[in-house]
């Protein structure tokens, strides 16, 4: 059994809860992405239910390397039983369709349904928080469709109780910031192929190891459009002049290069207000 720190009674209780939920499934497959969610429900999947679990981190092609890396060495830290799917891309969203998120989840978590029948795990579990009920997320009615299972919803957890629970298991995702897939860097109804998301992903790359880990590279045809935090802008451009981003995105294939300067927006490539939107997931 894990060891808990103290933790204030707001937070005692709604973990309390959580594990309570875990241990009901009596066996789960924790839907893994290595995010502050998903971390911290494979962190009390396993100690409500210890060796009765396992995690699978699904990696088709637009779920960048650097994050199912991360899954991985996270899930060997936790010691836990632990898969990667590698997957081909679903051809119902090859044209980036504006009910994107609805068909991906259908689909991915139809084939986690498959594995958990394959592995003996009797529910599929998912991150969905609290906070997530309040926002245009088309991908939670395929959650709903496919009974799968949110333990931290039924817990009463928001993303700040997420963070702080992290924080007090010194999880090291605490802190780790919000993630969409590549998808969310192009617009609606472009085809999608891999030499567009491999771009993408070793521009957000480069821009990480400049110190800009919540960053975007929204890609229009052959421009790109940087998103970083308002307050970071001016560390974006001087960033550019010492280590000559232009340059480097231009020797990616960009023609243009150019900064945001209303700073980084959830579903910024989002439909017109009239139409649906599709927000950015962990």
């Amino acid at each position: 059994m894990i060891a808990n720190p103290p933790l204030c009674p707001r937070l005692q209780d709604k973990y309390a809860r959580l594990l309570a939920e875990l241990q009901k499934g009596g066996s789960v497959l924790v839907a893994f992405s290595g995010g502050v969610d998903s971390a911290l429900l494979l962190y009390a999947a396993k100690q409500a239910l210890g060796h009765k679990i396992l995690a699978v981190t699904l990696a088709p092609p637009y779920v960048p390397d650097r994050e199912v890396t991360a899954a991985v060495n996270l899930a060997a830290t936790m010691r836990v039983r632990h898969q990667v799917l590698h997957m081909p891309f679903p051809e119902t969203i090859r044209n980036n369709p504006s009910n994107r998120c609805y068909t991906c989840k259908k689909t991915l978590f139809s084939l986690l349904q498959k594995t958990a029948r394959d592995q003996g795990m009797k529910h599929v579990v998912e991150g969905t928080n609290t906070d997530d009920l309040g926002d245009d997320r088309p991908g939670l009615l395929a959650l709903q469709e496919l009974n799968i299972h949110s333990p931290l919803v039924c817990a009463g957890l928001n993303k700040a109780d997420i963070r702080d629970l992290s924080r007090a298991f010194e999880l090291p995702t605490w802190n780790k910031p919000a993630f969409a897939c590549l998808l969310t860097r192009i617009p609606f109804g472009v085809r999608v192929d891999s030499k567009q998301l491999a771009r993408i992903q070793q521009a957000e790359d480069f821009l990480t190891r400049q110190g800009f880990p919540e960053v975007r590279v929204r890609t229009h045809g052959n421009l790109a459009r940087i998103e970083v935090d308002q307050s970071r802008i001016s560390d974006l451009v001087r960033a550019d002049a010492t280590n000559r981003i232009n340059t480097h995105l231009k020797a990616l294939g960009y023609d243009h290069v150019c900064i945001d300067m209303e700073g980084y927006q959830r579903g910024s490539m989002n439909m017109p207000k009239e139409q649906t939107r599709e927000r950015d997931n962990e």
